[in-house]
Order: structure tokens, then sequence, then C-alpha cells
């Protein structure tokens, strides 16, 4: 057996606990604590979370997608192979170290994607980026942290909860797309996507061969959003 090999640490802002990048022969792994994040042999459902919403995509001519979550690139990687020349792709990685990674390490499974003209990488939490672009979007894509139960930051709750999804309600174009990872199902959280306003399909997807499934949610933004609870009643205009 080929022993893992420690490459890098890195602190996760905000947060006690660090990203470790591992190795082990052709294989490397992100992993907090004792927790593995994700692995470069197991990405089908990574790659699951960009098809499923580019193929809905097809008929908007210059789409706008941001994806929450650089990763191993594999999202990004299947985004720019299903979207055409007119298309933008917006990144947000929290983590300044993961973006050095897909340079550094891990480039050969980014293959030059971070250098294609149709993306743009900001070194920021995608909570900012969705907060402050009403209407911007044509999809949003979520793969942070573990998905809506998250292991890694608390402050990612802000994401997944009604509010964030008030926010990325709002960020999206008319029709525009939800896309959410999980590493399991949560009925609560599609409900609350429900809730918010979104169409809801859930896919689960195989990771890799014969590996787990994990969920891949795909919300239509086809409604207002649900007021929030407590929030005050529209008022009516005088006639």
């Amino acid at each position: 057996m080929i022993p893992w090999v420690h490459l890098d640490t890195s602190a996760i802002p905000g947060e006690t606990a660090c990203l470790r990048l591992m190795q082990r022969g052709d294989e490397f792994a992100i992993v907090v604590d004792s927790i593995e994040l994700m692995n470069s042999r197991r990405s089908g459902s990574e790659r699951a979370l960009a098809t499923l919403a580019c193929a809905r995509l097809r008929d908007r001519p210059r789409p706008r997608m941001l994806i929450g979550g650089l990763g191993m690139g594999f999202t990004l990687r299947a985004a720019l192979a299903e979207l055409g020349p007119e298309a933008e792709v917006v990144v947000a990685e929290l983590v300044p170290a993961v973006a050095a990674w897909a340079r550094g390490p891990l480039a050969h499974l980014f293959a030059g994607s971070l250098d294609d003209p149709r993306v743009t990488l900001h070194e920021t939490d995608v909570h900012h980026l969705v907060a402050a672009s009403p209407g911007a979007y044509d999809a949003i894509l979520l793969d942070v942290d573990n998905g809506p139960e998250g292991l890694v930051q608390q402050t990612n709750d802000r994401l997944y909860d009604v509010a964030g999804l008030g926010r990325a309600h709002r960020a999206l174009r008319p029709g525009g797309l939800l896309g959410v990872w999980s590493e399991s199902p949560d009925r609560k959280f599609k409900s609350r996507l429900q809730r918010g306003g979104f169409a809801v399909k859930e896919h689960k997807v195989r990771s890799a061969g014969s590996g787990g499934r994990h969920v891949v949610w795909i919300g239509e933004k086809t409604a207002p959003a649900a007021p929030r609870a407590g929030a005050p009643p529209a008022r009516r205009l005088p006639r």
C-alpha cells in the first residue's frame, strides 16, 4: 500500500480547522481533520452538478454562471466543456491556498481551465458575490463545504438557510438555476428550496464507479421567493 504524503496545510479563514492537501501515488485528496472533503478519483457528482445545469442553459446565448467552491476543478471543467464561447463563468474560492494548489500540484487536474478567457476567479466568499449581484446570473452552482449540512464553516449556513436562498433567488435572472451539491439527502433543505420559489429536481449521482451516491439539487427560479418568517406583509399602494 502506497502511503499518503502530506503536501501542504492551509488555514480556513475564520475557522480553527485547517485544510490539508494529501497525495498517494497519482491520487490526491483535500482533508479537514480526519474527514476527506474531496478526492481526485471520485468526481462524478461534482461534474454532474455542472452538466445537469448546463443542459438547461443551452437556449441562452450568453449564459453567465457563478460557481461557489473551486475544489479540484471538476465542476469548472465540466461547465466549460458544456458552455459555448460566449459564456462567462465566475468562480469564488474562499481559501487562497486552494487556488494556489490549482496552479501547483493539482494543475494537471485543472488542465488550463483557469486560463480559459471565459473564467474569472475571485478569492472571496461566494456569499459576497451572490449578495452583491441581483439579477446577474443564469446559474449559481454551490459546491461549498459538504453541502447544506456543512462540516468546515458554520458561516456556510448563510448560503443554505432561508435568507441565503432568498439572496440566491434575487441574484438569478428569470428562469435561472440554482444547483447545490450535497454528500447526502436532506429533506428539510429540499423543502426550503421549494418554499424559496424554486421548482426543484433532486438527482442522486455516483461519485465514481461503484462508490456512494451524492445528491445534486437543481432548482429553477419560477416564482417569487416566499417571505421570511416574521417578515411584515407587503404594503398595498392606494388606488
